[in-house]
């Protein structure tokens, strides 16, 4: 038996809606974008499945479209170029971090530790044979992972081996394209194995289908196989690693960097070229002649500056200051599309605005155009670089590192880089892999100004380092230091003023440019 409720307890309101409509359902408090009665949402239903029942139906058209996007919308190739120039660039640099008080090393071996790891790695980074078809270097293949990643949705890397003359390390990358992932004989889904992924009853991966071809292509012979390859390899070694940036709890694939925005974008493209049409069509200096019977007398106009011009022509021609007859009722009008449109501009920066925002780009990082102050376009910058170092986190985490673990892991056992107890207790293994990769920086809008800041910071005993300032631009100080010791070497052993002497406020060079901006 349902209570009776006391109307003379609840707010006006409440009351107001239970004496309409003979309930409490609609209560003060309640969301109006949670009603299905209200009026301006009546028409709003959207499905309210897991991850991959709103993601996989759609994705592959996701990606048909994210692809042609890129390669006919420039506002949607410039995104990702910006993405890919600033959290990748012309490639991470990995450095060596150890952690000496796990390892119980002292200084001066974990630094000479440090500096033969990193000559190992580059030994392998920096060549072309890391990868399986030798197409490029290591950060030549981290910038193709980032790109697909950001145009697919997602990427696997196959940690192959393959021992070759031109490198000492057998390891080798292989990129499989997201399309290559895919159930079997394309059956359909099920509880264990979704769009190519097969999992164990924890919902982890422990497999991948991979097409031999890709679906789409059109090279013969045409012969579609599948290979299973497993995630983790009988000594648990990594075989094959899956990027894609994961959204919701239990989602399997990666979904496009533009697909909140592909629409937008199509419909944007289309607006766009129909404007630089009508633009073109006015260029065109176009007379209509109107008639009421539906022919013309008007007679063929002719320049008489035309060389070989007659007047039997049957072309019509505009001359300076000629006169044409037309016939009784007959008028000439122009055309006058009016374009371009005056309004164009503001409504596309207003979409672009939106694109943006969208895609964590300010709108003069996305057209890369500054027009305002300094704090502004400074402004712009933090936001943007907020956004590209938490991608570059992202990529270092489910990239760069395992990549390096399992090149780490080879160099152990070949026994080019000595590291005790990495094989046998994982957090020894941790300490080892301790690492920092450096990439582009942010710039200087005004250097002086931002150089000067850097010199403050330092300044104040525990708030930044040297190194860290270095890497904030971009620059190794570990390199940088060495080789401003060896050129201050050379510029005293041929008896020249050093840098640093020079640059010193009590340094003849200073106090005489000091003494001539007095007289100026």
């Amino acid at each position: 038996m349902k209570s009776k409720i006391n109307l003379d307890v609840v707010p006006a309101i409440v009351k107001k809606q239970y004496l309409a409509n003979g309930s409490i359902e609609a209560r003060a408090g309640s969301y109006y974008g949670g009603s299905r009665k209200r009026r301006q949402s009546t028409g709003w239903q959207p499905g309210g499945g897991d991850a991959d029942s709103d993601t996989l139906a759609d994705l592959e058209t996701l990606r048909e479209r994210s692809r042609d996007l890129l390669r006919n919308q420039p506002i949607a190739a410039g995104a990702i170029n910006t993405n890919c120039i600033n959290v990748v660039g012309s490639g991470l640099k990995m450095q060596s971090r150890i952690d000496r008080g796990v390892l119980g090393m002292d200084v001066d071996p974990a630094e000479e530790w440090q500096r033969n790891t990193e000559r190992e790695w580059k030994s392998w980074a920096n060549n072309l044979d890391c990868s399986l078809d030798r197409g490029g270097n290591f950060a030549d293949i981290t910038s193709l992972v980032f790109r697909s990643a950001l145009e697919s949705g997602d990427v696997f890397a196959l940690l192959a081996h393959k021992v070759r003359s031109t490198s000492p390390y057998g390891l080798k990358v292989q990129l499989i394209e997201a399309d290559r992932v895919r159930n079997e004989g394309d059956a359909r889904d099920t509880v264990n194995l979704t769009a190519g992924v097969e999992k164990d009853d924890f919902g982890s991966p422990h497999k991948y289908h991979i097409s031999t071809t890709h679906p789409g292509t059109v090279k013969t012979p045409y012969e579609r196989k599948w290979e299973k390859r497993n995630v983790f390899t009988k000594s648990g070694r990594r075989n094959i690693i899956h990027v894609y940036e994961k959204l919701r709890p239990d989602q399997t694939r990666g979904v496009p960097y533009l697909a909140p925005v592909t629409e937008l974008l199509k419909q944007l493209g289309k607006f766009t070229n129909a404007e630089i049409a009508a633009a073109v069509i006015n260029a065109y200096f176009t007379v209509f002649v109107k008639s009421p019977a539906g022919t013309t007398g008007l007679a063929t106009f002719q320049d008489s500056a035309e060389t070989g011009g007659k007047a039997s022509d049957k072309d019509y021609k505009l001359g300076m200051g000629s006169v044409a007859r037309l016939s009784p009722g007959e008028e000439i009008e122009f055309a006058d599309p009016k374009r371009p449109n005056q309004n164009f501009e503001p409504f596309v920066e207003a979409i672009f605005r939106q694109i943006g925002t969208a895609l964590g780009l300010p709108f003069e990082v996305l057209v890369q155009h500054f027009q305002k102050s300094y704090s502004a376009a400074r402004t712009s910058m933090l936001l943007a670089w907020k956004m590209f170092n938490t991608r570059r986190s992202w990529l270092v985490n489910h990239f760069c590192d395992p990549v390096y673990e399992a090149w780490l892991e080879e160099a152990v056992l070949r026994g080019r880089v000595a590291a005790p107890g990495f094989l046998d207790d994982p957090i020894i293994r941790q300490a080892y892999l301790g690492n920092t990769w450096i990439g582009p920086s942010p710039g200087q809008i005004d250097p002086v100004k931002e150089t000067k800041a850097a010199g403050d910071r330092l300044a104040i005993p525990g708030l930044t380092t040297i190194s860290g300032e270095a890497a904030a631009i971009g620059e190794d100080f570990d390199k940088n230091i060495e080789q401003r010791a060896r050129e201050e070497k050379l510029i005293k052993d041929l008896g020249l003023p050093g840098v640093f002497a020079a640059m010193s406020p009590d340094s003849p060079e200073k106090a005489g440019k000091a003494e001539n901006d007095k007289r100026d």
